[in-house]
């Protein structure tokens, strides 16, 4: 019978394991933490779906070419057409395992606007649709655990991937229960380890999505793609630990933007872009604000007790307990902050890499989203990518033959584990990773040009290069700092990207380059080979996937 590795137990891992787990096929699910400590619950605004016999005339269609445009045509017509067309009906399979989104008084499900969008077609669950999700799913993990085709290993990382010859055989874990390094066989390997958050430090996002295995499954060999593609949100609230998300449904049930100009409010991007100003892309949104310069507000007081209460009550209690804000009276202070990436792992639209047997879903995979994703469809193409890696692991052979021995590269992984590092650097891994976050926040920011990006990899490669022998603190977890030099690379290459793609298109504006390109109508694939980045467009895999 067939076993598969999942690495990653989000919304994404366990919509694959849930449907690897319907076709009798065996799964292990492999993560640092229970479900209900990962990334998706952050999910706040919604799902995107177009319903059968939608009275405001929207369509399947409507949703593609939205989803097109929003990706500036990088997202390729078959990949989104695949998701788009599939969203009534993840969206029953979720109200199917208990998902409770919200409906209007004849028990109709309510949907909210959200930029870039025709229609509003954004189905939620108040303002905690991922937390609905993840509860929903991890039941169905569980009933399938129940049954013994899903089994959960907890409190273990991702080291390293077991390649011989192109073909993927599995994975070693780090497990300190287990005593070390696992080597873990299977038929196929599924990383679902969210985005690259921790290369930026303070994000929307958890740190815990660091990119290291997207890093080190580079360095043995996997394509990343559109890493340049780098979604800033319009709207956070600044904290002293990071980030918090004011929702995009706060300016979807009619939320607005203004400034203070002179003693004058100022509602700047409807003077600009008109009614709909609000609800622009987020690229777009994030371009103004910074542009701006000035102190940039959110207003949802006229919105009124009633609205506040049922469709932004976590909005509202966020705000009270991390800003001191009452939303009731006081507009609340915005700033865009780093919150998804649309590059990562390159897939087909199988979603298996160009390594055999190993596959990405979720945002570790870059897929579906092209140069901006639109509000709504992370949570959709999380759902989606799961299913569709199931689907093709269900529909191969299980492997013929046994795998081959990999004792010797486990032997020699672990005692490179074990070995005591040079400690004659002062510098702690810490200290790097806080100076990658600031070399990538400069550098990388929301409006780019070359000086910047040139000294970004400068930066980089002077922490790669001393990577190998500064201090290593043996009180912390081994994985954290094992991860570092697959973490810098992952840095250099997004860097990388970033200088070779000579246009503004979507999430990547260079001041340098401000028009769009149809020479740059491709996808940036980034290859890595002993030590060598190469960086090319690729115009076909742009329009593959």
């Amino acid at each position: 019978m067939k076993h598969v590795l999942i690495i990653g137990s989000g919304i994404s891992g366990m919509a694959c394991a849930v449907r690897c787990a319907e076709q009798g096929i065996h799964v292990t699910l492999a993560s640092p933490f229970p479900s209900e400590r990962s990334q998706s619950v952050m999910a706040a605004g919604g799902i995107n779906a177009v319903l059968s016999g939608d009275s405001q005339g929207d369509s399947v269609d409507s949703h593609i070419q939205d989803t097109l445009r929003g990706g500036c045509r990088l997202g390729g017509v078959r990949a989104v057409t695949g998701l788009c067309e599939n969203g009534e009906r993840i969206l029953r399979q979720l109200e199917g395992i208990g998902t409770v989104f919200s409906v209007d008084p004849q028990g109709r499900l309510l949907r909210r606007a959200f930029g870039g969008q025709s229609y509003k077609r954004t189905c939620y669950c108040g303002a905690s649709t991922g937390k609905q999700i993840v509860s929903a799913l991890v039941m169905e993990v569980r009933r399938y655990e129940a049954q013994g085709l899903i089994r959960r290993r907890l409190w273990c990382c991702f080291h390293s991937a077991l390649i011989r010859e192109g073909v993927c055989y599995g994975a070693l874990l780090f497990d300190e229960a287990f005593g070390g390094l696992d080597a873990v066989c299977a038929d196929a390997v599924v990383i679902a380890t969210g985005g690259q958050n921790a290369l930026f430090g303070k994000t929307t996002g958890s740190t815990q999505c660091d990119g290291y295995a997207a890093g080190k499954l580079f360095m043995q060999g996997a394509e990343l793609k559109n890493l340049e593609f780098i979604q800033y949100h319009p709207t956070t609230l600044e904290t002293a630990q990071k980030r918090m998300l004011i929702t995009e449904a706060a300016r979807g049930e009619g939320g607005r933007l203004f400034c203070r100009k002179n003693g004058r409010t100022v509602y700047f991007m409807e003077e600009k872009y008109g009614p709909g100003g609000n609800l622009q892309t987020r690229d777009v949104i994030s371009r103004e604000i910074d542009a701006l310069g000035d102190s940039v507000f959110l207003d949802v007081s006229f919105l009124g007790k009633s609205v506040i209460d049922n469709r932004l009550s976590e909005l509202r209690d966020l705000c009270a307990k991390y800003g001191g804000i009452d939303v009731y009276r006081e507009p609340i202070p915005v700033r865009p902050s780093v919150h998804f990436f649309m590059g990562g792992l390159a897939v087909h639209l199988n979603h298996e890499t160009n390594i055999r047997n190993l596959f990405a879903v979720g945002e570790c995979a870059s897929m579906y989203h092209g140069a901006n994703r639109l509000g709504g469809n992370s949570l959709l193409a999380a759902l989606y990518s799961g299913n569709v890696a199931a689907d093709a692991i269900a529909g191969r052979e299980g492997r013929q033959t046994a795998p081959p021995d990999f004792s010797a590269e486990t032997e020699r992984e672990k005692q490179l584990l074990g070995q005591d590092r040079d400690t004659q650097s002062r510098f702690p891994v810490m200290y790097i990773r806080d100076l990658l976050a600031e070399t990538m926040q400069k550098n990388l920011g929301i409006v780019r040009n070359e000086a910047h990006l040139t000294q970004g990899l400068k930066d980089i490669d002077y922490y790669l290069s001393i990577a190998g022998r500064i201090h290593y603190d043996s009180s912390v977890m081994p994985y954290f700092n094992y991860s570092l030099t697959a973490i810098l690379t992952l840095a250099r290459a997004t860097m990388a990207c970033a200088l070779s793609r000579r246009e503004s298109r979507g999430a990547h504006w260079r001041s340098d380059y401000p028009e769009t390109e149809e020479a740059y109508q491709s996808a940036t694939v980034m290859a890595y080979d002993g030590g060598k980045y190469s960086v090319r467009l690729d115009k076909e895999r742009a329009y593959e996937s």
